[in-house]
């Protein structure tokens, strides 16, 4: 059976220039041996890098891999002889260096189907500096047709060395009109879709993500969480309700409700808010708070979210409750 092109085959719609361009340098034998795609995290890098990755292995693409050769086949089943997906291992959050030792000895081997040998590598930031030193050498000496796609939310904390050697695609938020359409499919109806896509910041795999019954069940939580604090809740007791294997999610929550309240507070402009339902809560926080302390409880759930990231491994209940305790003392001063 083909592949359905609009899913697997082709990337979302406002990243379809972007792949044109890949595919065009592709054709012209200008593609270089490695690609480094970085933007936020729900913009649609790794849909891009899945319909690259085919239209590469495919043995005869057109505009979109063609979905029915061997190559495409096996593909969709799970396995293709010369495609080497590079993530941490479940359970980490880095990639250490036997992996990457595998990456070296696959690039040296011939490719099966004659065409590319491919490597995904996600994320790429996650690599430890032994990692990235590892990889080194197979991007300065990568053999003929072989093609590394590394995908990175945070370049920044890449290894300079990896970048340099890496042609680089940033991917931004798409307007509301390049992907309500695609989100409309998904969601039911345009207005959810602009809603959510104005909830996830203008980045439409994260709206879907938002969209989700669980995800809208653990924002329902905390704004009753909130809620409660505002009317003196003890928040020991709330953080003790709320699931500490949530902890990135709640700050990423609490980071995107501090911007909207800083921008409220700064502007009085209630129409550039990313959560217009919470608009009371907001109104009482600005009441209350101090813009000065706004930011520094933004700064606090920045460095906490930024530890996880690193593989730091804080005690997530000890993060939420002073999280909580930050923002009661700030909702009821």
């Amino acid at each position: 059976m083909a592949l359905t092109p609009s899913n697997d085959l082709a990337p979302p719609p406002w990243l379809a220039a972007r792949f044109r361009a890949l595919t065009d340098q592709a054709r012209a034998g200008r593609l270089p041996h490695a690609l480094l795609f970085s933007g936020p995290r729900g913009v649609g890098k790794q849909p891009l890098v899945k319909a690259l990755v085919a239209w590469v292995l495919c043995a005869s693409p057109g505009e979109h891999a063609c979905g029915h050769c061997h190559g495409c086949r096996m593909l969709a089943a799970g396995y293709h002889p010369d495609l080497l997906r590079v993530e941490p291992e479940e359970g980490k959050r880095q990639i250490r260096i036997d992996p990457i030792r595998a990456v070296n000895a696959f690039v040296a081997q011939t490719a099966q189907q004659g065409g590319y040998r491919v490597i995904v590598i996600q994320p790429a930031e996650a690599m430890n500096v032994a990692a990235a030193n590892a990889l080194l050498k197979s991007l300065e000496e990568p053999g003929a047709r072989t093609l590394f796609m590394l995908i990175a939310d945070i370049p920044s904390r890449m290894l300079p060395t990896i970048r340099s050697r890496c042609q680089q695609w940033t991917l931004s938020p798409p307007a509301a009109d390049e992907c309500t359409d695609w989100l409309a499919e998904r969601l039911g109806d345009e207005a959810n879709a602009r809603f959510w896509w104005q909830v996830a910041g203008g980045l439409p795999l994260a709206a879907l993500e938002q969209a989700a019954p669980e995800a809208r069940a653990l924002r329902q939580q905390l704004h009753e969480t909130f809620e409660a604090l505002v009317r003196g809740a003890e928040p020991v007791a709330e953080a003790a309700r709320l699931d500490r294997q949530s902890i990135d999610a709640i700050l990423w929550y609490g980071i995107a409700w501090l911007e909207d309240l800083i921008r409220l507070g700064l502007s009085g402009d209630s129409r550039a808010l990313r959560n217009p339902d919470l608009l009371p809560l907001y109104r009482q926080a600005v009441k209350n708070g101090r813009l000065r302390d706004w930011f520094r409880l933004l700064d606090y759930a920045r460095e906490q979210r930024r530890l996880l990231a690193m593989g730091g491994n804080p005690n997530p209940q000890l993060v939420l409750e002073a999280w909580l305790v930050r923002w009661s003392a700030l909702l009821r001063s």
